[in-house]
């Protein structure tokens, strides 16, 4: 038992210090390529933040664990929206500026298909296939038509690295920790999973989900803090769509088994709430304040409670 916690707890440390490496590389390439912040948020660092999930899911498929796999992609988007929003309104209310509309409405649309796939009990290889397509026609979409949310991008992030070839050996090196640790993650969570008798994707919705999530968590707060709300609520929402049509896709591809039935209810049903909520956010209000904040943590804890009770 001690082995499977160690594990389970070095693999949660080294996604957040590869994460935080391959976030700084991120957001340096971005900023000499002349990204802006918004699109940086949504493209770069969402897909950045997202590599701990793609590691940890991947690993999981390849282990013939895809309760681990499928639960950590549904626990983070979860996790995205429920406690790094709602951690990040608490250390500093979130101002919405409009940006992000769009990208909360394919983030949407990914929840509902993730949800009718999860419900029609359908694995297929063509199926990872249509996800991988969807996320390419994304990036290209958002690249070539950036919007006009550009609130914050004559603002220098001063803790990028300056240098191009730093910023591509931290995002390198992030990647290499990111590998290693998910292998070790998935380990241990498995041992757990089998020493406590609880289902892997109780395991996957959970631990795994809280510890891929880190690197999310640690952006958005840093981004808040900085004054940069885009890069902040890019992130998030760029996360969640990565984590359904890319490491969906892949997963899909490896293992192309139907989702867990354990999945469906109130996971689903949670996971498109707060995907509805996120994105009447952005349209409706001002700001995520932290009145709201605390509503979103209570909703990730309530959560937490009920997958192990």
């Amino acid at each position: 038992m001690l082995n499977a916690i160690l594990l389970s707890l070095a693999g949660l440390v080294g996604l957040a210090i590869g994460g935080e490496l391959l976030v700084r590389g991120a957001v340096g390439i971005a900023q000499k390529l002349g990204i802006s912040t918004l699109v940086t948020g949504l493209v770069i660092v969402g897909f950045a933040t997202s590599m701990p999930e793609m590691v940890a899911s991947v690993q999981a498929a390849l282990e013939g664990s895809p309760g681990i796999a499928w639960g950590n992609i549904v626990g983070s988007n979860l996790a995205n929206t429920l406690l790094i929003l709602g951690a990040t309104a608490l250390v500093m209310p979130i101002a919405l500026t409009g940006g992000g509309r769009r990208d909360a409405v394919v983030a949407l649309i990914a929840t509902i298909g993730l949800a009718a796939l999860a419900y029609s009990q359908l694995g297929a290889r063509w199926i990872g296939g249509a996800l991988l397509v969807g996320i390419v026609s994304y990036i290209v979409w958002r690249y070539r038509y950036p919007g006009a949310a550009q609130e914050d991008d004559d603002d220098d992030d001063d803790d990028a690295p300056e240098n191009g070839y730093v910023a591509s050996a931290l995002f390198a090196a992030g990647l290499a920790v990111l590998v290693f640790s998910g292998q070790i993650l998935v380990t241990g969570a498995i041992d757990l999973a089998t020493l406590f008798g609880v289902s892997e994707t109780a395991i996957g919705l959970t631990v795994v989900a809280f510890g891929t999530s880190l690197p999310e968590l640690a952006a958005s707060v840093a981004a808040a803090l900085r004054g940069k709300p885009g890069l902040a609520i890019g992130n998030v929402v760029g996360s969640n769509i990565y984590n359904i049509l890319l490491i969906g896709g892949v997963t899909m591809g490896i293992a192309p088994f139907a989702l867990p039935e354990n999945l469906l209810g109130v996971q689903m049903g949670l996971l498109i709430a707060s995907a509805v909520a996120l994105l009447g956010l952005l349209w409706f209000a001002k700001s995520i304040g932290r009145a709201m904040g605390l509503v979103l943590l209570a909703a990730f804890l309530g959560n937490v409670v009920f997958v192990f009770m």
